[in-house]
């Protein structure tokens, strides 16, 4: 029998108020990635989950290719290959920048299709849908509250007997204004968690706009540089707002690719953020390790994205320098080179298998992961 994830809900419960995050990784290019991934968890016995968001996958497959139900079908024969039991499939980003009814039907066909596959939590995204001229924060909010809860009412209509893992979002991560970075406030995340409260809608799990952003970030240069932009001190004020008002949620940390291990293990409130999304690292793996075993196939990857992009990046984004342009915009040529990419020769997966298997093990060492779960496993 085929292995196959477990409820999101129980991860989360599991790790509730312990010291510890589960890693939450985009697995885009599945190929190599998961089973180096799963490897590891394996190895020191930590939850994993792996998450596609609807820009990713989505029903004609988004910028990678991949349908919902392969890219589950991937991870279930990785986590079969493997022999390690203790994983979730998420639906990263279920994002909705108008609300309107086409909007909110074609996204409930995906999260249809999504549970089909055996998606097994999901992540309402409608923090676009913020309302500037409102006069109160419960106004401003109205319409992400609204959106949410029809959405996350869907799920549990179509979901089944078990509990699915929710996670919601308030705050537009990586979003600036004229004054930096957008930043949620406490008042925002209680407001919008207690008016979903009242409306029946229990998620686990909150998104919120700390000062990450999401992908490779590069200086005025076009040089890439690390994410140590993660506000902690607002971060632990929105914690501590959520507990003081008696709710379970949590939060989840994303933008942690180019994050130092060390910020994550000495900084980070652990058990306050219990899930932290590692994204676009894994992708950066698979270029960084084709380049190498595969120039060929590298270099077409690279014109491609040169070809496609260049004109694109300097015009609306005033970027040159063609390293920043390929960390940017080289996400798109995963569906271009698609078949390439899930036929790569034994040599390079073996190679991004560990490379993957490498890092995997550092960030649960920096999430405190090593033996949790077996926390998941006294709730199955």
């Amino acid at each position: 029998m085929m292995a196959k994830p477990i409820d999101g809900a129980k991860i989360y419960h599991a790790l509730k108020d312990n010291d510890t995050i589960v890693m939450a990784c985009n697995a885009r290019i599945p190929t190599g990635i998961a089973t180096g991934i799963l490897r590891a968890a394996k190895a020191v016995d930590a939850p994993v989950i792996f998450e596609i968001a609807k820009s990713e996958s989505n029903l004609e497959g988004g910028y990678t290719g991949l349908l919902p139900d392969e890219f589950a079908r991937r991870i279930n024969e990785a986590a079969e290959a493997v022999g390690h039991e203790i994983y979730a499939i998420h639906a990263d980003h279920l994002t909705l920048k108008k609300g309107d009814e086409v909007e909110l039907e074609y996204t409930k066909n995906l999260i249809k299709s999504q549970i089909d596959a055996g998606f097994t939590s999901f992540a309402i995204d409608a923090s676009f849908l913020f309302n500037t001229g409102a006069d109160n924060v419960h106004e401003q909010l109205k319409k992400n509250i609204d959106v949410t809860t029809e959405l996350a009412k869907f799920i549990e209509e179509h979901y089944g007997s078990q509990e699915f893992g929710l996670e919601v979002e308030v705050g537009e991560i990586g979003k600036t204004d004229g004054s930096g970075k957008v930043i949620t406030s406490p008042e925002e995340a209680t407001t919008y968690i207690s008016s979903l409260n009242n409306n029946g809608i229990n998620p686990h799990i909150i998104a919120i706009a700390n000062g990450s952003t999401h992908g490779n970030i590069y200086d005025q240069n076009g040089n890439l540089i690390e994410q140590v932009s993660i506000d902690i001190p607002r971060t632990k004020a929105v914690a501590e707002a959520l507990r003081n008002m008696g709710t379970p949620v949590r939060i989840a940390q994303h933008g942690i690719t180019g994050t130092p291990l060390q910020l994550i293990h000495t900084q980070f409130p652990r058990g306050d953020i219990i899930k932290g999304n590692v994204g676009t690292y894994w992708m950066n793996i698979v270029w960084e390790t084709v380049k190498i075993h595969q120039p060929e196939l590298y270099g077409r990857i690279w014109g491609w994205t040169m070809d496609k992009y260049r004109d694109e990046a300097r015009d609306k984004k005033n970027i040159t320098k063609e390293e920043q342009i390929f960390g940017l915009y080289s996400k798109f040529a995963i569906k271009e080179f698609k078949n390439d990419l899930d036929n790569l020769d034994e040599d390079t997966v073996r190679a991004i298998d560990a490379y993957a298997y490498y890092v995997a093990l550092n960030f649960f060492r920096a999430f405190n992961s090593k033996g949790k779960a077996a926390l998941v496993r006294q709730l199955l």
